[in-house]
């Protein structure tokens, strides 16, 4: 007499997305380191905080030399648009590229490697959950900022509801770009000055430095075909109603263009990046 184990097919099914089943556990690591280094975290927010009060009391002193407004912004105008910089740029921010030559260079690439699933998705998932804890501090500065500059902002329904939408874009397109950028630690290493190069040119094209629309206008120009502008810029353009249906369905689908090549070079480099790692440190 033979006996047969009967299989359920419920038990042996595999789950469809390994990735997305991991979620749950990255994303509640993720959560209780940052609330572990909370003071370190809020020491990084203040300075990200102070980046657009510096640009926006200048462009405000500007306004002011020029009879209250430069290039279309007034400096109530100025101060709404630094106040969803604040937020858009916290929002959408990664510092993937900073970490990645030290997981390449001292080996701690090597327990990602072994996981089931992409390291992209814990980075994702860090990411978040770093955003969410300092929330805490970035609204209270965004208060400040607009209790010291009385910005002016005149809501526009459309536009708003636009605007979450194109700010999961801006955070999709900023983090695979930059993604794509740190996997050429697997060839150089060093990648301190690759990643010098890229924020210099984020931060005179995005829209950080300055409107984009108040740069030359060739300059302005470049910047509207380029993913920086799609990753900050435009999302605070969108909110602040500042660009016409027509510009904000012509930049969600430029938006969701330049996903599409950041996804599609990261899904054809990953592999042979992978291969290439070794770690050089310890």
């Amino acid at each position: 007499m033979t006996m047969e184990t009967a299989t359920s097919p419920r038990s042996s099914r595999v789950h469809p997305r390994p990735w997305l089943a991991a979620y749950p556990a990255f994303f509640r690591i993720s959560m209780l380191s940052n609330i572990q280094y909370r003071v370190a975290g809020a020491i990084w927010m203040i300075g990200m905080i102070l980046e657009p009060l510096i640009y926006l009391t200048v462009w405000t002193t500007v306004a002011d030399s020029q009879g209250g407004a430069v290039g279309g912004f007034t400096k109530g105008e100025f101060a709404a648009y630094y106040a969803f910089l604040l937020l858009v740029n916290h929002l959408t921010f990664t510092w993937v590229m900073h970490e990645f030559q030290y997981r390449v260079q001292y080996g701690s690439f090597s327990f990602a490697l072994l996981r089931p699933v992409h390291p992209i998705h814990e980075d994702i998932a860090m990411n978040i959950a770093f955003k969410i804890v300092q929330l805490a501090v970035i609204l209270p500065g965004i208060l400040v900022l607009c209790v010291a500059f009385r910005p002016t902002f005149e809501p526009v329904g459309w536009s708003l509801a636009l605007f979450v939408p194109v700010l999961a874009l801006g955070f999709l397109i900023r983090f695979l770009f930059e993604w794509t950028l740190a996997m050429a630690a697997f060839w150089t290493t060093r990648v301190n000055a690759l990643n010098q190069m890229y924020f210099s040119l984020q931060m005179f094209l995005s829209g950080r430095v300055a409107p984009i629309a108040l740069l030359p206008l060739w300059v302005s120009d470049v910047a509207q075909h380029l993913p920086f502008y799609y990753a900050i810029g435009f999302p605070v353009e969108v909110a602040l109603g500042r660009l016409s249906p027509e510009e904000a369905i012509k930049g969600v689908l430029l938006q969701l263009a330049w996903l599409a090549i950041m996804g599609a070079i990261i899904a054809l480099v990953w592999k042979n990046a992978a291969r290439r790692f070794t770690a050089v440190g310890s």
